[in-house]
């Protein structure tokens, strides 16, 4: 489960019936255009882009490798915007294409430092000078069952310290902050607040929610 064509799996079977809780925090939003360009990347089923749209945001669109999740949301909201990734991380987009790009519980469902860091650099691309990155992703957990899936992840595998395998089958990755601050090293952070969610398996977590502009 720890290349793309695992994730790919996963995500097409039981990740595709999960609910996702991360939540929008709409004052971060306050000064950007409703009729901006939004890419909502690792969109899901479009909670978020609903959300959103709901707001009165028009420019909204959404992208995700999973075509099942693509499925989903195109029942659940035919009105949005939705397509599948072909070779992620890669975008069909030119570059400077959105003005603000959602990345919401997606590095979390990357344990791979060079990939995450080629996320990044797509993202970089596609935004507009002085766009916005919202980033929504959990950190690493304190508690005992969490410890414990850590290091067992990392002695097997030797991955780094907060990735971990779910009891259905999914390989995630929990951030210590430092690491999330690291890969944002071509933004400008604007702002940050730490929430408490719900993960797709019905835990309370901790995350962390990041708001940076590219410079």
């Amino acid at each position: 489960m720890k290349g793309l064509a695992g994730q790919i799996a996963y995500w097409g079977s039981v990740g595709a019936t999960k609910t996702f809780t991360h939540p929008v925090n709409l004052d971060w939003l306050t000064g950007v255009s409703r009729v901006a360009r939004f890419l909502d990347y690792g969109c899901g089923y479009g909670r978020v882009m609903g959300e959103l749209s709901g707001y009165g945001f028009s420019g909204i669109s959404g992208v995700d490798l999973s075509p099942a999740l693509i499925d989903r949301g195109r029942q659940l909201r035919p009105e949005l915007r939705f397509a599948v990734l072909e070779s992620p991380p890669a975008l069909p987009d030119a570059s400077g294409s959105f003005d603000v790009v959602l990345l919401f519980a997606v590095l979390t469902c990357i344990p791979d430092d060079n990939a995450q860091q080629a996320l990044i650099a797509e993202l970089v691309r596609v935004l507009a000078p002085g766009g916005l990155l919202y980033v929504s992703d959990m950190v690493l957990q304190d508690d005992e069952r969490n410890r414990s899936r850590y290091a067992a992840h990392a002695q097997e595998f030797g991955t780094p310290y907060g990735v971990f395998a779910t009891d259905d089958g999914a390989v995630c990755r929990h951030h210590d902050i430092t690491e999330l601050h690291a890969l944002l090293a071509d933004f400008d952070l604007m702002d940050e607040r730490r929430i408490d969610v719900a993960t797709m398996n019905g835990h309370r977590s901790q995350a962390v929610q990041l708001l940076a502009r590219k410079r």
